[in-house]
C-alpha cells in the first residue's frame, strides 16, 4: 500500500488527517533520515497493519538498512521502556524511582546512527505511548543536541497525525466488523 492509498482509504471526516500526511511527508524541518525514521517507528507503535505498510512502502526505501534496523529498534526499545519508566513514574511507592530498571538497552547506547536521530524517534514513540518520564529524558537529551523546539514539535506532530491515522482505521475496520456482524444477527 502506497502513502496515497492510505489517505484514501480514510474517511471523509478524517480529512484533516489526509492533509496533515501530506504536509508531513515533506516536513523541511527535518532531515529525510529524521522524518523517514519518525514515520518509521512510529507506524510501529502504532500496531495497525495498512499504516505500517503504506509507511514502510513510502519510507523505507529513504534511509540506509543501518537507518531502518535503528527505527525499528526505537519503536521495540521505547514499548518496553516507556511501560516500565510509566509505571515508576505513576507508583505512589518511591522506592520504584531509586531501584535499578535492570532491563537491557544496549541499543540506546549504540543505535547504528546518529544518536539525535535515534532520541528523535525515541522521542516521538514515547508521545505515542505517553511516557512522560521518557518523553522528558529525550526531549532534554535532543535540546542537548542541538535540536530546536520546531524540529522536536515536528516530530511529535508525525507521531500524532501516524497514530491518529492508525486509530482511525481500526476504528473503520471494528465498525465495519459491528455492522456485517448486526446484519447476520
Amino acid at each position: 500500500m502506497s502513502l496515497e492509498a492510505l489517505k484514501n482509504a480514510l474517511p471523509e471526516y478524517a480529512r484533516d488527517l489526509k492533509l496533515n500526511l501530506s504536509s508531513l511527508a515533506g516536513e523541511a524541518g527535518l532531515t529525510e533520515q529524521q522524518r523517514a525514521g519518525t514515520f518509521i517507528a512510529c507506524a510501529l507503535a502504532s500496531r495497525e497493519r495498512s499504516t505500517t505498510s503504506a509507511i514502510f512502502s513510502e519510507f523505507a526505501p529513504k534511509l540506509s538498512p543501518e537507518a531502518l534496523t535503528a527505527a525499528r529498534a526505537a519503536a521495540s526499545i521505547m514499548a518496553m521502556n516507556n511501560i516500565y519508566y510509566r509505571f515508576t513514574h505513576l507508583a505512589s511507592a518511591p522506592d520504584y524511582k531509586t531501584l535499578p530498571a535492570r532491563l537491557r538497552m544496549n541499543v540506546i547506547a549504540k543505535p547504528g546512527v546518529d544518536k539525535a536521530d535515534f532520541e528523535l524517534w525515541c522521542l516521538a514513540v514515547s508521545a505515542i505511548n505517553g511516557c512522560g518520564v521518557c518523553i522528558d529524558s529525550h526531549e532534554k537529551i535532543l535540546r542537548d543536541a542541538g535540536l530546536t523546539a520546531e524540529q522536536i514539535q515536528a516530530a511529535v506532530r508525525i507521531a500524532a497525525t501516524v497514530h491518529a491515522v492508525a486509530a482511525t482505521l481500526d476504528g473503520e475496520a471494528h465498525s465495519a466488523d459491528i455492522a456485517i456482524n448486526e446484519v447476520a444477527a
